[in-house]
């Protein structure tokens, strides 16, 4: 059978618009809950038992279009070493920001070998899903450099913005590095089986376009140029000024955030992309009535783009009734 999924990706007929959602798998869910209780998060990242299970409950759960693999966007720093942890309500945390050449001797490149529970988890999601296609994920090089720069989130990213501007030289150093890891990252999950990629780069909506093209696009570019056979999702917050150089830079599928209409999006971007987007998490906390209604408008403003995919504007909220994301995806499903 035709994955409507993947048909969407490249811009073909489908027989319902295919739906999926950004942190669909765990926060919300009260399975998750359960396998995750007293695990840390890069510990479930690392075992694949955990991770088939956890990409897999949302599946089961909603009956949604595709699966997202389990992970996080720092699995391969520490799988090379890079000495951080994700601290609970807070997030990535650096011990040794990077903040001259000096602190690029951490990164080394990364290899299979590093992460043998990646092609482990998708081998074995492969197998499991039967049919419903897996997508593969990773972290942007710009995200990842800011809280490798920062030593963890920033609202301002003060670091990461001077060293761009002030060392140009340092700034693409690490850039190229973080970019090869990136993509052997993706192309061990796509070698594995993965038959999708998004690659998050959840700050890089701090970026001014003509920064973005000169200090961003060229290692994007190169992530993308690395996995070919497969479409390619990019996905930031707060890029409705960066719509069209997210295509640009090599995505197949450029994902929107809820500020940007669809209709609207689809001429930013301009033809040969599908789009994915673009529900405001936050009306799945409103009643079904509200949320029915934004989502037919969703729906109605992607029929403006080649293809599309629904989904929300960002992650799953943790306090998402799962009951509200089932009944969206068999909304989604009937609307033709």
């Amino acid at each position: 059978m035709t994955s409507a999924f993947l048909a969407a990706c490249r811009r073909q007929p489908v027989p319902h618009t295919p739906v999926w959602y950004m942190r669909q798998a765990g926060r919300s869910l009260p399975e998750y809950l359960k396998a995750r209780e007293g695990v840390p998060m890069l510990q479930a990242c690392a075992t694949p038992e955990l991770v088939v299970e956890i990409t897999m409950q949302p599946v089961r759960r909603y009956g949604v279009d595709a699966a997202i693999f389990f992970s996080d966007i720092v699995v391969p720093l520490k799988a090379i070493g890079v000495d951080l942890d994700i601290k609970p309500g807070v997030g990535p945390v650096v011990a040794d920001p990077i903040r001259d050449a000096r602190g690029l001797e951490a990164l080394r490149p990364l290899e299979p070998g590093d992460v043998p529970y990646v092609t482990e988890a998708v081998r074995a999601l492969v197998g499991e899903l039967k049919g419903t296609p897996l997508i593969g994920f990773a972290g942007a090089p710009f995200t990842l450099a800011s809280y490798l720069i920062e030593g963890g989130p920033s609202k301002n990213h003060d670091h990461t913005k001077a060293m761009m501007y002030g060392e140009p030289a340092l700034w693409h150093a690490l850039m190229d590095r973080l970019a090869g890891i990136v993509a052997e990252h993706l192309r061990i999950q796509v070698d594995a089986g993965a038959q999708a990629v998004q690659l998050f780069d959840s700050w890089v909506g701090a970026v001014a376009p003509d920064d973005y093209r000169e200090y961003v696009m060229p290692y994007t570019r190169r992530i993308f140029d690395a996995v070919p056979e497969v479409p390619r999702i990019h996905f930031g917050v707060g890029t409705g000024e960066l719509l069209g150089l997210l295509g640009e830079a090599g995505a197949d599928v450029v994902g929107v955030d809820w500020r940007v209409p669809l209709d609207e999006a689809a001429r930013r971007v301009g033809p040969g992309k599908a789009l994915q987007g673009n529900l405001d998490p936050a009306v799945l906390l409103a009643p079904w009535e509200a949320v029915e209604r934004k989502a037919r408008d969703v729906h109605a403003r992607g029929k403006a783009a080649e293809g599309h995919i629904f989904n929300l504007g960002h992650g799953v909220l943790p306090s998402t009734d799962p009951d509200q994301l089932k009944r969206l995806t068999e909304l989604v499903h009937q609307l033709r």
